[in-house]
């Protein structure tokens, strides 16, 4: 008879159980000090809308949480991942869209509906470097395909919602690596990789090349796309469309000397994010002109107190800018890169800041419009390497899953598929 009522007792609840889990309807994915692993929740949240189910990204709700129907699969993939989330009612999860809603805080729902499809722009042979965005989206299980040049000028952007920019320099200028690595073989294998291209589509020069791969790209996000540069990608891509028509590479990268006069005759027009700035003509120098300042800051600031701060935008006025800076931190660890930060005096007055180093005038995190498409540009290299050196092994993210840095990153990889809720008439 014990057993009997024991028995009874364990089926009851797991009846009980089962019925919590009918009336269980939503999954929620909070974003904040919680959550076990912020770079995978990205993950989670991109392989749901490949199910082709719709989430809510309730922007500043606990650090930007994502909110799903619930289903046991995706209960069980959060799981496998590490990702912490919570089983929720139907009036729990009303009740946080409705405190959501509220015109009184600064919360917002944005619905992410579609699967981004993601281009990186990065060289098929092998640099002694590697790229934050391709190792995050790894991490995450975010899927996306490598072009390059060839793909680029052979029409192939149309194909993608958003295109990362990989560590490049859209001068000809090989980075400006000459002098000190002249002599290595990645060095010569990639400048004799760079002139073939730029020969097998009947350009001269390998600035011609990379002007003509920038002005492709310049078409695609004025015709929607949204396109995302780190580290040297940043600068040396408006540069390359300022110098358009002039020649101000040294003889050293391209045969010849810099023509007089064109280092003063650059277009600040053609620019997405800078304006009134100089070129470094130096072929010593480790730079291309003085957006950058990483030669500056270095009297001021060191691993110890490098950080910058995020900016407050109003989720329900700024939406996009709320959406890539959400965050479960505002002040984030600063890191460097061969483009560290940007020199507030060369960012245009019509782009958007979104994270700053105050003290320093710097920017490190900024975002615009160009046509009906939007950039984002972000200085350092890597997150979680305060000083990623050529030759240095990848980053192991399973030690950062929390990575309040790569956070900023992945921000951008879901901003395609977001769009904002319907108010109720």
């Amino acid at each position: 008879m014990k057993i009997y009522l024991k028995n009874s007792f364990i089926a009851l609840i797991i009846i009980l159980l089962s019925i919590s889990k009918v009336y269980s309807a939503f999954l929620l994915i909070p974003m904040d000090e919680t959550q076990t692993n912020h770079l995978k929740a990205y993950g989670i949240a991109f392989w749901v809308l490949k199910q082709d189910v719709q989430i809510s990204w309730l922007l500043n709700y606990r650090g930007g949480s994502y909110l799903m129907p619930y289903s046991q699969g995706f209960e069980k993939e959060c799981k496998i991942r590490n990702v912490f989330c919570q089983v929720i009612a139907d009036a729990q999860a009303n009740a946080i869209l409705q405190e959501i809603a509220d015109p009184g805080v600064n919360m917002d729902e944005m619905q992410l509906q579609k699967v981004p499809r993601i281009a990186v722009y990065s060289p098929k042979n092998k640099l002694p470097w590697d790229d934050a965005v391709t190792l995050v989206l790894k991490y995450a299980e975010i899927p996306y395909d490598v072009i390059y040049d060839d793909e680029v000028l052979d029409g192939v952007l149309p194909m993608y919602d958003w295109l990362h920019l990989h560590h490049e320099d859209f001068t000809g200028q090989y980075g400006k690596f000459w002098s000190r690595y002249r002599s290595y073989p990645w060095y010569q294998d990639d400048v004799k990789m760079q002139e073939e291209s730029a020969k097998r589509h009947g350009f001269v020069k390998v600035s011609a090349l990379k002007l003509a791969v920038a002005s492709k790209i310049r078409e695609f996000v004025a015709g929607g796309g949204y396109m995302f540069a780190m580290c040297s990608a940043t600068d040396s891509y408006d540069v390359s469309l300022a110098a358009n028509g002039l020649d101000i590479c040294d003889v050293m990268f391209d045969g010849d000397p810099i023509s007089p006069g064109d280092p003063e005759r650059l277009n600040y027009e053609n620019c997405f994010a800078f304006t009134d700035f100089s070129l470094s003509t130096n072929p010593q120098e480790y730079e291309i002109s003085d957006i950058d300042v990483t030669n500056h800051r270095q009297q001021r600031l060191t691993e110890n107190n490098d950080y910058f701060t995020l900016f407050d935008f109003s989720a329900k006025w700024d939406p996009v800018p709320t959406m890539l800076t959400q965050n479960h931190e505002k002040i984030i660890q600063g890191f460097m890169g061969q483009t560290t930060a940007f020199d507030k005096s060369k960012v245009k007055t019509s782009v958007i800041v979104l994270g700053e180093n105050k003290m320093c005038s710097e920017d490190r995190y900024i975002y615009g419009t160009f046509g009906n498409g939007f950039w984002t540009f972000y200085g350092g290299h890597d997150p979680e390497d305060y000083q990623h050196m050529v030759g240095d092994p990848p980053t192991e993210l399973d030690l950062f899953p929390n990575s309040p840095g790569y956070r900023l990153i992945l921000n951008n990889v879901l901003f395609p598929a977001a769009k904002k809720k319907k108010q109720k008439t």
